[in-house]
């Protein structure tokens, strides 16, 4: 195979290093194969192109026209996947290997593009309540937030080179925020692969997002107060980064992730011949030979009751005996090589500085075999076990990581013990828990929690359908404290939210209305001569109020909604039951005061309002006594619009309605937001 010299893509353009660059090998031959340079490349001129091209474009697209954006490329990519297939071997992956790698980086797409559904249709995000700052209501706070003006500069790991950059741009762009994505070299080839369709699919706004295949050297030179800058991979470097003086100086939003010693720990109540125990025992297996242990997650440290040691190194010798190691396009092939034999020789330096103070029970670095491959020109490694038998003296096993194919087991007498251990590795980013006792696995997950970033707790009710130990998920934290970084990424939305500048502001209910385009309480509401429910969505605008007629509840309205409901509560049907309570006499159901409200604000005849989508916030604030009279102001809240499903769908959306139901006083007795799906007049 020739070697072929990767581009980086700057300010719009695919260019290619000025000088020879790396030379980047197949892992499972050694073979070279591709070089990468980024000599000539101004960082600086990339990241002003990022914050005054992509950054404008990003930032006049909404959230739900983003999302849709996110949608349309994982749809672009999926189509082309077996492509990356193809080149994703050169980095020694197996198939397996390969679709937790491409199909899980478009899955985070897909996630996040569905997250657009928890966000307005706006370019900026309304952030919590209001809060009440006066008396009369007159003067309230709230807090907006919008897309940083900056770019983020994605640094990223050698292992995962699609998911890597999949998973930091589906948040970055939905939030509005363009990238440079710096994808470790060794295997840099994928990414690049991967990139050029992105690119290719022109879906995306141009100067959304740069690559660079080579060298950053220097990048970080030119950072300004908005950007944002992520790093996976080793924390020694992580920290380095992370103390750079332009960081500093310019107080840039820094998040690192970085490699940690993770565990699992085998509850007490777990023995041999149990659902739990087989699952363990998959679960480490897995996590030792997946990508051949080189994952940020993988499981290094193996938690063990005592008089169980045997058991599990028994049980994991022999299924990793049949562990086939070897060429990952063959089907037989369970477990590729490492990334590359830079990679392969750190690893075994590790395993040397750990056999220092602890013993090797499985695995052999010298004697292994092969299939389909020569596993000198490879960067191959079998599967090594280590057994420490004082882990509280012998703490190498919580502090050296070799970062490929090795864990070590590790025993504990009492779950106190277990728990310290589980500690010792001073910062991970996942900790599983496998048990059947409820009791064990929270004492276990109180007790370990402040030092990981996610527990896994596995037993036979969840396991078939676990994600498992190793997996982070587009919609929960990635990341953890300490050691493992202490940073945070995906998240779902707390993810976005890390691309946005949140803001305080203050003024009347009315000014906050017209900015947030969320209606506030005690804001100027206007009235029209036709009934809100006749118009289309187009139409309606925030702080349109509809007021109604009244009714005047009586007790046989209470005894009528309790027959029909089959609610007989004492409080509504025995006058002789309210000694001790907050309640004067018979009290009208509170789902009778939101059931009548509707009958008085709901326009009956067939129109534009399709059908009611839910309920929100609904709160009963004051008693409704037979007697009172009780009437309603409607008011358009929120309006989010929605795509068509199918061609043959109608253009529509969802309106948010402010129902204040008040009484003769004036005083509200119940409010709350109820949701419509409503038709728009533009069907094209």
């Amino acid at each position: 195979m020739s070697v072929t010299q990767l581009e980086n893509y700057a300010a719009g353009r695919w260019v290619g290093g000025n000088n020879e660059g790396e030379v980047l090998h197949n892992a499972v031959t050694g073979a070279a194969i591709y070089t990468a340079s980024s000599g000539g490349l101004n960082f600086a001129e990339m990241m002003h192109y990022a914050r005054t091209v992509g950054g404008p474009a990003l930032r006049k697209l909404t959230f739900q026209e983003r999302g849709r954006m996110l949608k349309a490329l994982a749809m672009y990519l999926m189509e082309r996947k077996e492509f990356f297939y193809t080149i994703s071997a050169y980095t020694g992956a197996t198939r397996a290997d390969s679709w937790v790698d491409i199909e899980g980086g478009i899955g985070n797409l897909f996630a996040y593009a569905s997250l657009r559904r928890q966000f307005p249709d706006e370019r900026f995000y309304v952030d919590g309540d209001a809060a009440k700052l006066s008396k009369n209501n007159t003067f309230i706070g709230h807090h907006i937030m919008v897309p940083r003006e900056g770019v983020a500069i994605h640094i990223n790991a050698f292992n995962f080179p699609v998911w890597g950059m999949l998973e930091k741009i589906a948040v970055n762009l939905l939030a509005g925020v363009p990238a440079i994505v710096k994808p470790a070299t060794l295997t840099s080839f994928l990414t690049e692969a991967v990139f050029r369709e992105i690119i290719k699919s022109g879906i995306l706004p141009e100067g959304s997002l740069q690559l660079i295949c080579g060298s950053a050297r220097g990048i970080l030179d030119s950072v300004e107060t908005m950007d944002v800058v992520t790093f996976t991979g080793s924390a020694s470097t992580g920290r380095m980064l992370k103390s750079h003086p332009r960081i500093l100086s310019e107080a840039v939003s820094f998040n690192m992730e970085a490699d940690s010693l993770n565990c699992c720990i085998l509850g007490m109540d777990v023995y041999p011949g149990m659902a739990e125990f087989d699952i363990f025992i998959k679960e480490v297996v897995r996590e030792v030979t997946t990508k051949a242990g080189q994952k940020c997650t993988a499981i290094r440290r193996i938690i063990v009751p005592a008089d169980r040691v045997e058991d599990v190194q028994i049980a994991l010798g022999k299924r990793l005996q049949t562990t086939t190691i070897g060429d990952p396009s063959l089907k037989e092939v369970r477990m590729g090589p490492l990334a590359g034999i830079s990679q392969r020789n750190e690893v075994r330096e590790k395993v040397q500085q750990l056999a220092a103070t602890q013993q090797i029970v499985i695995g052999n670095m010298e004697h292994f075999e092969v299939l389909g491959a020569d596993k000198e020109k490879g960067a191959f490694l079998p599967p090594v076990i280590f057994l420490n038998n004082n882990p509280f003296v012998n703490t190498d096993c919580h502090n050296i990581e070799a970062f490929g194919p090795v864990s070590t087991i590790i025993p504990y007498a009492t779950t106190d013990d277990a728990i310290t251990l589980a500690r010792m590795g001073l910062g991970s980013l996942v900790c599983s828990v496998i048990t059947q006792d409820d009791e064990i696995a929270k004492e276990i997950v109180l007790g370990t929690a402040t030092m990981h970033g996610r527990i896994l707790i596995l037993n036979a009710d969840c396991a078939k359908e676990s994600t498992g130990h190793g997996s982070p998920m587009p919609l929960l934290v990635h990341g953890g404290p300490g050691r493992a970084g202490g940073g945070e990424e995906m998240g779902g939305k707390r993810g976005v939210l890390h691309y946005l500048q949140r803001t305080a502001i203050q003024g009347s209910p009315t000014t906050i209305t017209r900015i947030t385009n969320v209606y506030q309480q005690g804001g100027k509401q206007h009235e029209t001569d036709i009934h809100p429910f006749k118009k289309h969505f187009e139409d309606l605008q925030i702080g349109e109020t509809l007021t109604t007629a009244k009714h005047t509840v009586s007790e046989a309205d209470i005894t009528n909604f309790a027959n029909v409901s089959g609610d007989n509560f004492y409080a509504h049907m025995d006058a002789t039951s309210l000694e001790g309570t907050i309640f004067e006499r018979r009290v009208a159901h509170g789902y009778f005061v939101l059931s009548k409200a509707a009958g008085l604000f709901v326009d009956a005849k067939k129109g534009p309002v399709l059908l009611n989508y839910g309920i929100d916030e609904a709160r009963f604030t004051k008693p409704v006594y037979p007697g009172m009279t009780i009437g309603v102001r409607l008011t358009v809240k929120e309006k989010t619009a929605q795509e068509k499903r199918t061609p043959e769908d109608i253009t529509k959306g969802i309106v948010k309605w402010l129902v204040d139901v008040y009484d003769e006083t004036g005083e509200t007795v119940a409010i709350a937001t109820i949701l419509t799906m409503v038709r728009m007049k533009n069907q094209d």
